[in-house]
């Protein structure tokens, strides 16, 4: 009975996530997780903090894991803000900044629920086309604007831009927010999480769903002066006091305590990703430079549509967006095991 919704919610246009299929001995490379499971410290600490006391509230502040990041980031602790997921951190800074009278820009093709944020809290966008080697150029950011946001490395593209070039922005975009969300930057980036400190409007958006193998346990967190941490405080409290449970408080936290566990998972992926892109080039692939923990390429003389169904029928299951058209040719392959990358490789040569 849609007749009973509220008007907005008929003009909605959802964000679709990757597909979580069930069959039996799937190779899952559509969503980007980690394919190490989470730090055994992690596993500990989630256990015990299930033992303890599940029966009381969470510390509605997190202030023990928000310390952690303060201490990994070199930041104080009131540069620290937390959320269940980054999408809700993001959800967050799209109240508290971008609800302006000037348009807010983000890459046409990007983080595809930046639009759909934008329509749930009625925000004007601007889309910013991508060059013609699918990368963002920052110099056409330099306009009017209710803010900024872009990821970095960009999805689905994985392309990375080099932090002289964001730290360019914002010196000269100074009267609106710029959002840096660093879904990936683990993978091969370096982190803006160094600019906070000389920079009023950057505000830095991180999740541990990828490089901590933790999608299961929704923590994303943003970094940014006080000022910026406040404004998001202020919305966080006017929806939900309690956005991290216990687990994920204590899951979280050790994960960034345990650094070795870190590198060695990161390091393994960005090996794992140079074998994938070297092999796709073999057979045939142009493969954008990635500094995720996926890639992006295409077929020089095969339709993406029909190799990714092809993969399917194989039990591969990798991501192909049908629209914009300029990418529309194009595979988002997330980097796996060494195991999955051999039987993606043997499923695409058989196609080929």
């Amino acid at each position: 009975m849609s007749n009973l919704w509220s008007p907005r919610v008929h003009e909605l246009k959802p964000y679709v996530p990757g597909e979580q299929p069930k069959m039996a001995r799937l190779v899952k490379l559509n969503t980007n997780e980690h394919p190490m499971p989470p730090s055994p410290k992690v596993v500990a600490a989630i256990t015990q903090a299930a033992t303890d006391s599940l029966q009381l509230y969470p510390d509605p502040e997190s202030t023990e894991l928000r310390q952690t990041l303060a201490d990994y980031y070199q930041l104080s602790i009131d540069e620290v803000f937390v959320g269940n997921g980054s999408d809700e951190v993001l959800a967050h800074a799209f109240q508290a900044f971008f609800q302006q009278d000037k348009p807010l820009l983000f890459p046409d093709i990007s983080y595809s629920f930046y639009p759909v944020y934008c329509g749930l809290y009625q925000v004007t966008p601007k889309q910013v086309p991508l060059d013609e080697n699918l990368a963002i150029r920052l110099q056409d950011y330099e306009q009017a604007n209710g803010g900024i946001i872009f990821p970095n490395p960009n999805a689905p593209t994985g392309q990375l831009l080099p932090l002289e070039a964001i730290e360019e922005l914002l010196q000269k975009n100074t009267q609106s927010v710029v959002l840096v969300d660093e879904a990936y930057i683990d993978f091969g980036g370096e982190s803006a999480a160094n600019l906070v400190p000389k920079y009023p409007n950057l505000l830095v958006v991180q999740t541990l769903s990828k490089s901590r193998s933790l999608a299961g346990l929704r923590v994303g967190f943003a970094l940014g002066q006080q000022h910026l941490i406040d404004a998001l405080v202020r919305v966080k409290d006017s929806f939900n006091s309690y956005p991290l449970d216990r687990l994920a408080q204590a899951g979280a936290k050790a994960a960034f305590e345990d650094e070795a566990y870190f590198q060695v998972g990161r390091t393994a992926i960005i090996k794992e990703r140079e074998r994938l892109t070297q092999a796709l080039i073999g057979l045939g692939f142009n493969v954008l430079p990635s500094a995720a923990n996926f890639v992006f390429a295409s077929h020089k003389g095969q339709a993406a549509a029909a190799l990714a169904l092809g993969l399917r029928e194989q039990g591969i299951i990798v991501r192909h967006f049908k629209q914009p058209e300029k990418i529309a040719n194009y595979l988002r392959i997330t980097v796996g095991t060494s195991e999955q990358t051999d039987a993606l490789l043997a499923g695409l040569q058989s196609l080929l």
